[in-house]
């Protein structure tokens, strides 16, 4: 008999597909699509590494409260987890996420905080500040996806290894956006030792700090941070998440790129992705367009574009000027 004793256990091992019509070469350009994931993206993978490393280190009792602050994403699957397990969970989420998410998250049982999204992180107004006065206040367990090691080391043991074999140890690109630098980070680390020739570019956002950070190693003056409407990349402050010991570059991509990019995935290659997975398939594209034949460029895609259909639309993306 054929069955999972939950549906957690059908995590990972997510496809690589050619993106032969995104990119027609002379380079080879794939990305790791991860919606196939249970929970429907990349932060399944997480979700359960940070409880079960929390539960083995005593910091999570049965019958507990976790708090994060989230995009939508981390709060999926941690809730995957939390009702699998018997605990509450409580999302601090930042205003500009799209109604789709906020549905998700709410009836997967979670209780949802919107916050401001125009207001600094240190902000008590902001949704990670909202976070941890929740953990302070409730005594709540607050993984903190952009602290918490165990992030990176999550896809330093599944991501990484899954796509060394998946392209036979051949791949000589890694390029995906950088959001807690959890994802780039630890798949980073994975392929660098096993191929140190490995180059990794991470994308970024216009009015995020990373590319600036890459270049000067300190934060960017407070004028060049500002909002931008790409969904889960980019970064106002700068997480522990983030390994730069294993990122070669950042290339950055504008909101109008990514958006663009998003719906060609899905008119070229039939594959339906958010923003974010827009602008990491942009940025590998460029990366993809310098090399020879014997290139082989691997992005991720991290969840999938119906988790953003009141935004990847003529109607909205016409309002905030990303169509012609």
């Amino acid at each position: 008999m054929e069955m999972y004793e939950n549906i957690l256990e059908t995590l990972g091992n997510t496809p690589l597909v050619k993106l032969g019509r995104f990119h027609s070469g002379p380079a080879t350009l794939a990305g790791k699509v991860e919606y196939f994931n249970p929970g429907g993206s990349v932060k399944d993978r997480i979700g359960i590494a940070m409880i079960e490393d929390a539960e083995k280190a005593g910091l999570l009792k049965p019958g507990g409260t976790i708090v994060e602050p989230t995009s939508g994403n981390t709060g999926v699957g941690l809730a995957m987890a939390a009702n699998l397990r018997g605990y509450r969970l409580i999302c601090a989420c930042p205003d500009k996420i799209p109604k789709e998410k906020v549905a998700l998250l709410e009836a997967m049982g979670a209780t949802v905080l919107p916050c401001p999204t125009n207001v600094e992180a240190d902000d008590p107004r902001s949704y990670y500040k909202v976070a941890e006065r929740i953990r302070d206040e409730e005594g709540a367990f607050l993984p903190n996806q952009y602290r918490n090691q165990g992030n990176p080391e999550a896809h330093y043991r599944t991501t990484g290894p899954e796509i060394w074999r998946q392209t036979d140890g051949k791949v000589t690109h890694w390029v995906v956006g950088v959001g807690t630098g959890g994802t780039i980070s630890g798949v980073a680390k994975y392929l660098k030792e096993r191929n140190p020739r490995v180059h990794v570019a991470g994308v970024d956002t216009v009015g995020s700090i990373y590319a600036y950070y890459h270049e000067h190693r300190e934060l960017p003056p407070a004028e060049q941070i500002h909002q931008y409407l790409i969904d889960g990349i980019g970064e106002d402050f700068m997480p522990s998440t983030v390994w730069w010991d294993y990122i070669d570059e950042i290339v950055t991509i504008d909101d109008k790129t990514a958006y663009r990019a998003t719906l060609e995935l899905a008119r070229r290659e039939s594959v339906f992705t958010g923003s974010s997975g827009g602008a990491a398939a942009a940025g590998a594209r460029q990366v993809a367009q310098r090399l020879g034949a014997d290139g082989l460029v691997v992005t991720l895609f991290p969840d999938s574009g119906e988790r953003y259909l009141s935004k990847l639309n003529k109607d909205w993306m016409g309002e905030k000027g990303l169509l012609d």
